[in-house]
């Protein structure tokens, strides 16, 4: 059974707001990789496409069985993206971020 994996509005904000963040840090550094922000985004899609086939493998965020947390490893840290199984056929990613940051925006 495959899962539908679906974006909330906020998600994708995050996901701008990640790729944005990449981007200016790269173009600071003196010889900054310009790839690293699409390698980023390519890792948070690989990590969602886990969604699709198993949801309920990854740790649970608060008292909910259904809203729950996937790891993204990218780099010496990564991205963490919160969800939630809605039903039977749908996932829906309600916030993502880097897993430096304090709490999802």
């Amino acid at each position: 059974m495959k899962y539908l994996v679906e974006f909330s509005p906020a998600a994708l904000d995050d996901l701008e707001r990640l790729y944005d963040f990449a981007l200016q840090r790269e173009l600071e550094r003196d010889a900054g990789d310009l790839d690293i922000p699409d390698r980023a985004l390519q890792a948070i899609k690989n990590g969602i496409a886990f969604l699709q086939s198993f949801p309920f493998a990854c740790r649970k965020s608060g008292s909910s069985p259904f809203v729950r947390e996937l790891v993204i490893p990218f780099g010496s840290s990564g991205y963490v993206a919160l969800f939630e199984i809605v039903d039977s056929q749908t996932v829906i990613i309600g916030a993502i971020r880097h897993q430096r940051e304090d709490d999802y925006h």
